[in-house]
């Protein structure tokens, strides 16, 4: 509605329109702003289609390719999500319950409450089976606490938080609208969303989609460069800022940018005059605890961190970056060769994010001799880094590069050191994934447990990706608490959160190590078949396009074609 790169041209008119709508917003009961979600959602499910054909059209996906699954599930799947969860939080204000009953809660590990998000209904324990999800408080949260305080700003919907400013993603395109929801419910934020320029094709599409909420003057979207973005930072107008992105772009805008604003960040003399939250990536690892698997755990399991590298071909601020692994597993070599072809074999993509090539030529050119290019090329394997690398380890490629890395021991052992590593040697703290046999896990029993609970990342998955994570709508996402604006690492704050829960600190989510049918034989009785979003998934297209219509409006009716396309994948 407003594409500009002359920041002098529409911006006060912006703001001034959006403080009119921060009134409107203040005025609207709770009934009203569950209509606007209906409305968005009815918008989304008509208009699906095209978000996806822009998507692919931006990523430079085929015509026919069984990656558009991916475009589904991580874009129209994941805001519908969304916007259920938040519709659900709304109705249990309005009539006067907490949106945390019905929802199983436990203690979890070091006086922390532990609330139960997946599965939450018989659709979710049929779609997602085997998968749970937990969202633990900060240590000494109360479960009397947590349910009196769920639902943030919608329990006081009058007292609204001003305008706020959405920087967007360029990566995840359900980012930005995910954020902007967030700004509207949780803060009682109106929101100016500025578009990462890589999705300004995607304007048209959001603009219909948020149609209600433009109409009402609720929401503002834009595009244009950097020198807009800047002035939208510095309006004064603007109340809060919040962005997805790169740690370095956040310090730019916290301290300035060159040698002047890290002399600034040094000193700590903050040049931004308004609060900023933050989710910025990291260096993500995947922790394979070692442990005896079958030929074909092996191969799945390979699948299954090539995934959680090249799903959006590395362009994701949890994309597995170092795989860690035992030194003294008996089968580290020949998980090693189930990796190399998995990583090799994996459906080609265009390097479509900004700067990727180079990232991928500077990865080969700081590790002579370890460097292994495959694919023509376009991914790069870094096996046996050194303890000591400090670019793999601190530096969040954002591209398709793989670094493997070892450590010694066994059991207890390896945990404690795997532990170590991960807090204190990578950076960045937003998602740690961990692999392990369930036999595994049930002979290291309160070890194990308290090696997920050492473990300090705003997610953590056990024989899943941190993007189930994402994709659960009352998940919190966001970095581990306690960055600062000096040392932001992966973020301050967090987003999602459908039941808007306060005094959260991570999400712990668990999935099957078998896909359905070799599930059974773990004991686990999962009826998963390989996720979707698997990048070796056949069928991901249909799949995702199933879920996402699903998402939108659930019905048992549409069960039988998503698990016919599920178990075809």
């Amino acid at each position: 509605m407003y594409p500009s790169d002359d920041p002098s041209t529409s911006l006060d008119t912006l703001v001034e329109e959006l403080r009119c709508g921060e009134e409107t917003w203040g005025s609207m009961p709770l009934s009203a702003r569950r209509d606007l979600l209906a409305a968005l959602s009815e918008s989304l499910q008509r208009h699906a289609r095209e978000w996806v054909d822009v998507a692919c059209s931006i990523k430079r996906l085929p015509a026919g390719s069984q990656l558009a699954g991916e475009e589904w599930i991580s874009g129209p799947y994941a805001v519908l999500s969304g916007v259920g969860a938040l519709s659900a939080t709304l109705a249990a204000l309005e009539a006067g319950r907490s949106p945390l009953d019905g929802f199983g809660l436990s203690r979890a590990p070091g006086d922390r409450v532990a609330v139960r998000v997946l599965p939450h209904n018989l659709f979710d324990r049929l779609l997602l089976n085997g998968f749970t999800a937990e969202v633990w408080s900060e240590p000494g949260m109360t479960a009397d606490r947590l349910r009196k305080a769920a639902g943030l700003g919608q329990r006081t919907p009058k007292k609204t938080g001003g305008v706020g400013l959405v920087l967007g993603a360029g990566n995840i395109f359900s980012i930005a609208p995910l954020d902007t929801l967030y700004e509207l419910f949780a803060h009682n934020r109106v929101v100016l969303l500025k578009l990462n320029p890589i999705t300004d094709p995607l304007f048209p599409v959001l603009n219909k989609v948020f149609a209600r909420f433009i109409e009402l003057g609720l929401v503002r979207i834009v595009t244009g460069g950097v020198e807009f973005g800047s002035a939208a930072v510095a309006h004064p107008g603007i109340g809060h800022v919040h962005i997805t992105g790169s740690v370095t772009s956040h310090d730019v805008i916290v301290f300035g940018p060159g040698e002047e604003g890290r002399a600034r960040q040094a000193r700590g003399e903050v040049l931004l005059d308004k609060p900023i939250s933050s989710e910025l990536g990291g260096v993500s690892p995947t922790i394979v605890v070692p442990g005896n698997w079958s030929k074909r755990d092996l191969a799945f399991q390979a699948e299954h961190i090539v995934t959680q590298k090249l799903h959006n071909n590395g362009y994701n601020c949890i994309a597995s970056q170092v795989l860690v692994l035992s030194s003294d597993w008996a089968q580290k070599d020949d998980f090693l060769k189930a990796l190399r072809r998995a990583f090799a074999e994996a459906v080609a993509r265009p390097a479509y994010y900004p700067g990727s090539d180079d990232r991928c030529a500077a990865a080969v050119k700081d590790h002579p001799g370890i460097a292994q290019q495959v694919a023509d090329g376009s991914r790069v394997l870094l096996e046996e880094i050194p303890a000591g690398d400090d670019i793999a380890f601190t530096q969040e490629y954002f591209a398709p590069v793989l670094a493997v890395t070892s450590l010694p021991g066994q059991g207890r052992a390896f945990l404690d050191r795997a532990a170590a590593f991960a807090n204190d040697r990578l950076s960045g703290t937003l998602g740690a994934n961990v692999v392990a046999h369930p036999r595994t896990i049930r002979a290291l029993g309160a070890d194990f447990t308290r090696f997920i609970a050492d473990l300090r990342y705003g997610t953590v998955a056990v024989n899943a990706w941190n993007g189930v994570g994402y994709l659960t709508a009352r998940a919190t996402w966001g970095a581990f608490p306690g960055h600062t604006l000096q040392d932001a690492q992966s973020g301050i704050g967090i987003v999602h959160n459908g039941l808007l829960l306060d005094g959260t600190e991570r999400t712990v989510v668990h999935g099957p190590f078998r896909p359905f049918p070799r599930s059974v034989l773990t004991g686990q009785f999962t009826l998963s078949p390989r996720p979707p979003w698997f990048v070796t998934n056949r069928t991901a297209a249909t799949t995702g396009r199933r879920l996402a219509a699903f998402a939108g409006r659930p019905g048992w009716a549409k069960l039988p074609g998503i698990f016919a396309s599920a178990l075809r994948g």
